[in-house]
């Protein structure tokens, strides 16, 4: 399973040369993966208010060729690895061109709010997790 998610590449993405700074990719990433989970019926802001969020507990990400400003991307989320605490995404960037720009293994863990402790995804979060992929 992989979800998509458009980006396009605006002034403020970019350095002085016009290529995206290397955070921004990192923002990317992170836009396409509460896409992915408001595309399957999950709001941040609603598992906030149940006192949980996920956060990332580690990311690795591989720059392979430099977004440039107005460029239009596709930002993929696909499921590597599903625990019962954390999630681990195989993201990529590519262009329209179908350049491959950056690809990135980023681990979320689920968190209790009030304890700052890692904690169960919720079952129904899993289920639709383990359905789409």
């Amino acid at each position: 399973m992989s979800f998509e998610f458009p980006v396009r590449v605006y002034y403020e993405d970019t350095d002085a040369g016009g290529v995206v700074y290397h955070s921004n990719y990192l923002n990317f990433f992170e836009r396409a993966r509460t896409e992915f989970l408001r595309d399957l019926g999950f709001e941040q802001d609603t598992l906030l208010a149940q006192g949980i969020a996920f956060v990332v507990r580690r990311c690795e990400i591989d720059y392979l060729m430099a977004a440039k400003f107005n460029d239009a991307l596709t930002v993929t989320v696909g499921i590597k690895q599903l625990k019962n605490t954390s999630i681990e995404f195989e993201q990529k960037i590519v262009s329209s061109s179908g350049n491959l720009h950056s690809v990135a293994t980023v681990i979320v863990v689920c968190v209790d709010m009030k304890k700052m402790k890692p904690t169960r995804i919720p079952a129904n979060i899993i289920e639709e997790l383990k359905s789409d992929s």
